[in-house]
């Protein structure tokens, strides 16, 4: 009891703060007017965006040394939930998933199979060569189409530089870190001329098991989350084995390779044209919670729960032409294709036979606007499309003698495919010299059919095709006051969609004993209308307070109930009458929060931050509001930057409140069954970061993550966060 009066007299001043985005440096003066963000497309200064963006520049991202984009974004204060270390599922506003869009040079990376629990596909991402990370919160389906509900996480990588004279530079990382003996070296190298320019990025990284902390956690009076034992195959024999190190997660390592290559080309002073080629994979990631479950008899479930390698191939070409004397002065033309492969395997504990079930998937995109930038106004309009196609297959194999077998897939087996089509448009007005108008609007349509072969056969379905066809629309509008310079003050209404993929709508699988989920074609979209008030106030010339405050109200909620086919509510599936299930649109829901940053120049050394993050949901019932899931408990941060020429350190703490288990969504995707008996407790983290430049163009950084060893687990998780971290890294530019 006395060291939790302790800890709770140490958060009287971290739990009122929280800052996602960090300055570069200590300047002379901070204000909105130099700060250029694209995550609306275009170039636009933040001062005349309505929504809330959050900007991570290069060197602050660089200062955190991430391990992957999930953990740069949890580091910036985003809720990032974690089943297994090779993952990491950002929340923006109460929504996860496939209700936020995640966007890498400009393209799209959701496709048809995001689900809407927890994904991994942000560490995809090189972390290594990202330029800026631009988060924009709140519906953004105008601009960005389905998906957008919570808003867009807007990934840029390393662009490839001209030069006048025709020269190389190499940029390299080595970087170590104790808690998962992890190794990640990177090498990039861009060469360019006045009109060619060739950027080559090669990252790769080694991550052991991760260490959690050791010492109790201070909200909370007994120890969790500790791993006491894993099991071992040894000649096709599996055996539980006693952890010798009870805080080491057995069953988190993997490993990645990422590469990129970039082409980009002047035709003339007006046009350039980009080929952006990725590649990314790992080896097996185990699913660390599952390897945790145990059975009906006290012992571990399964001997193998992994994803196999996760792969993502992209390759996008850009065109985009200026020309100040148009009345169109810009426009922009893109074409993408992805192949991605996922796939997931189990074993059961003392059982021979391994589940595979691998998903591939192809997505050609394209992209096309033009922009007209007048005296007081800017119009942009532009259309785009996504063209998703998937092939799903399954099989069980025998592990002692090699045979194969049939297995129910996890998407129908046939042809599956998902397309979208939408025209936008965003304006914006100078009404007065203090006051602007935006407005925004999407026009599209989505098309699925999905078809069984083997599946229908196999399960005695009375189907072999699923169709949809879905008309979408969104708008925005906003306005933006600024009675001085130093003040901004910006209302903003919007909503937000997303259609129903191959994943909500044609799953055909056996939920538990006796249930069988189906199809159900008349599923509509999900829909949210967000209300945002937001007042930015600069305090002089070095301190700047930055507030949102919002109400989003959710239609149409996708729930699974009990459901009828061609009139029956039980159908024969495997072999016996199941009862009848599908996903509906049958609950209303809102959410709303507020967020306060604060930032300020104390001298030409010194700059403070802090900010705070609250977010309170709920579903609509006829009598008491039920929790919604995805709702991330109040969270904190507060920094402390010192730099010079050659030293740059950061102290900072992040602070994350408790979540009750009556808070949580149950049996939803809160997994309440990873958190303890009350829930998951509060926690808070110090931390050092540090870099010194010990030649001018090499910077040799140490910092120290979780000093205090803490034990904790980020709410929803299931696996604890790493204990006492120390990373060592060396960066270069030559």
């Amino acid at each position: 009891m006395k060291n939790k009066k302790i800890w709770s007299f140490l958060l009287l001043i971290p739990v009122c703060t929280l800052s996602y985005g960090q300055k570069d440096s200590v300047q002379k003066s901070i204000n909105l007017d130099g700060v250029i963000i694209t995550v609306n497309k275009t170039p636009e200064k933040l001062k005349n965006v309505t929504q809330e963006v959050k900007v991570f520049t290069k060197e602050s991202i660089e200062s955190c040394n991430p391990s992957s984009t999930a953990d740069l974004l949890a580091q910036k204060g985003l809720q990032v939930q974690m089943s297994q270390q090779g993952g990491g599922s950002p929340t923006l506003r109460g929504f996860e998933a496939s209700r936020i869009l995640l966007v890498i040079d400009g393209v799209r990376m959701n496709n048809l199979i995001y689900r809407a629990g927890h994904l991994q596909d942000i560490i995809k991402t090189d972390v290594n060569l990202l330029d800026r990370v631009e988060v924009l919160y709140g519906p953004s389906s105008t601009i960005y189409g389905s998906d957008a509900l919570g808003g867009v996480i807007n990934l840029s990588t390393k662009k490839a530089m001209f030069s006048d004279n025709a020269e190389m530079h190499v940029s390299f990382l080595s970087k170590y870190a104790s808690a998962n003996n992890g190794i990640t070296n990177h090498i990039d190298f861009n060469y360019g001329n006045s009109r060619f320019a060739t950027l080559t990025s090669f990252s790769i990284s080694q991550f052991g098991d991760l260490r959690g902390g050791k010492n109790q956690n201070p909200f909370y009076s007994a120890s969790y989350g500790e791993r006491p034992s894993y099991v071992e195959t040894t000649n096709g024999v599996d055996s539980i084995m006693k952890n010798e190190y009870r805080y080491l997660q057995v069953g988190t390592a993997y490993n990645q390779i990422d590469f990129i290559q970039k082409f980009l080309w002047k035709q003339n002073a007006n046009t350039t044209h980009d080929l952006n080629i990725q590649y990314s994979t790992s080896t097996d990631v185990p699913r660390y919670d599952r390897l945790t479950d145990l059975s009906s008899n006290g012992n571990l479930k399964y001997a193998e729960w992994y994803y196999g390698p996760q792969t993502r191939m992209m390759a996008a070409y850009s065109m985009n032409n200026k020309n100040d004397n148009r009345w169109m002065q810009l426009y922009h033309l893109g074409v993408s294709y992805q192949a991605l492969e996922e796939s997931r395997h189990n074993r059961g504990y003392k059982s021979s036979t391994l589940s595979n079930r691998i998903e591939n998937v192809g997505v050609l995109g394209f992209d096309f606007y033009g922009q007209h930038q007048g005296k007081k106004s800017k119009l942009l309009v532009g259309v785009d499309g996504q063209l998703n196609s998937l092939k799903s297959t399954a099989n069980k194999s025998n592990v002692i003698n090699g045979t194969t077998s049939p297995l129910d897939t996890r998407y129908p087996d046939g042809d599956n495919t998902m397309n979208y089509f939408g025209v936008y448009a965003s304006h914006n007005y100078m009404l007065t010299t203090t006051t602007t108008i935006s407005e925004g609007l999407r026009l599209g349509y989505s098309s699925l059919k999905s078809t069984l072969v083997d599946t229908a056969l196999l399960f005695h379905l009375p189907y072999t095709s699923i169709e949809q066809q879905t008309p979408v629309y969104s708008a925005s509008i906003g306005l933006i006051h600024r009675p001085s310079d130093a003040t901004k003050l910006s209302f903003t209404i919007a909503t937000g969609f997303r259609v129903p993929n191959v994943d909500d709508m044609s799953k055909i699988f056996g939920s538990s004993a006796g249930n069988v989920i189906v199809p159900n074609k008349d599923l509509k979209p999900e829909q949210t209308i967000n209300y945002e008030l937001g007042f930015t106030q600069s305090l002089g010339s070095k301190t700047i307070w930055e507030n949102y405050l919002y109400y989003t109200s959710i239609k149409n909620i996708a729930v699974v109930d009990k459901f009828t086919y061609n009139g029956q509510d039980s159908i024969l599936y495997d072999g016996e009458l199941s009862q009848v299930l599908a996903n509906q649109n049958k609950q209303q829901g809102y959410i709303y929060g507020v967020s306060s940053n604060f930032t300020s120049n104390l001298d030409d050394h010194f700059n403070f931050q802090f900010g705070l993050n609250y977010t309170y949901g709920r579903l609509k019932t006829d009598s008491v509001d039920n929790p919604l899931d995805h709702i991330p408990p109040f969270m904190a941060r507060i920094a402390l930057n010192y730099k010079t020429d050659k030293f740059k350190a950061a102290l900072y703490s992040n602070y994350n409140g408790a979540k009750e288990l009556k808070d949580y969504f149950l049996n939803g995707e809160d997994n309440e069954q990873y958190a303890t008996p009350n829930g998951m407790p509060a926690w808070i983290t110090l931390n050092l970061s540090t870099s010194y430049k010990i030649h001018k163009n090499v910077d040799l950084n140490f910092a120290i993550e979780n000093m205090l060893d803490t034990q904790y687990r980020v709410f929803a998780s299931g696996m604890n966060a790493a204990g006492r971290n120390f990373i060592v890294s060396v960066r270069g530019n030559f």
